[in-house]
């Protein structure tokens, strides 16, 4: 009897040990690892051409762009039928954006927005981090931790018509 009892006490202080260790790493309720390269970081280089007018060329500077060098934002903005020497260059925000920009921040707006928000998700996906044993078995929690913050696409499209938004370019409900 006596030994059953330190046989539980044992397997009770492995668990805690357990479940106290790498607290200090941050947690990834997205368990998805992959060894290999990531294919959509692959761009191919645009066909080379023989330039018109060869003293037109810019000047080769090292680390500076290339005219064969993938661009795909242009590219897409190109084929959809808008004018890519509009999109911004460096974070500088392009003539045509000055309104939208005043609009947007017409309250102010916070300096480290996007460091504030990183650590606070950080403290919420460590308050989240799953169970011991979805932990150790490497389970993916993502969706059961962030299901309060999402939105039904469908709910909110109903909510929209009842209140008399139009909705022309959003597709019909999928039927179970």
């Amino acid at each position: 009897m006596q030994g059953k009892m330190r046989s539980t006490i044992g397997v009770i202080c492995v668990a805690m040990t357990l479940s106290a260790c790498d607290r200090d790493r941050v947690p990834e309720l997205l368990n998805i690892r992959s060894d290999g390269p990531d294919e959509f970081a692959i761009l191919p280089n645009k066909p080379l051409q023989a330039p018109v007018d060869y003293t037109a060329l810019p000047q080769p500077t090292p680390g500076g762009a290339n005219l064969v060098d993938p661009t795909p934002k242009q590219d897409a903005v190109a084929a959809l039928g808008g004018n890519p020497s509009r999109l911004q260059r460096n974070n500088a925000s392009a003539a045509g954006d000055g309104a939208i920009l005043a609009h947007t921040t017409r309250f102010g707006r916070a300096g480290g927005i996007r460091e504030s928000l990183a650590a606070a998700d950080e403290d919420y996906r460590r308050q989240n981090d799953g169970l011991l044993l979805e932990r150790v078995f490497n389970v993916n929690i993502y969706f059961d931790a962030y299901a309060q913050q999402s939105l039904d696409a469908y709910r909110e499209l109903e909510r929209f018509r009842r209140l008399g938004v139009r909705t022309p370019s959003a597709p019909p409900p999928i039927e179970e």
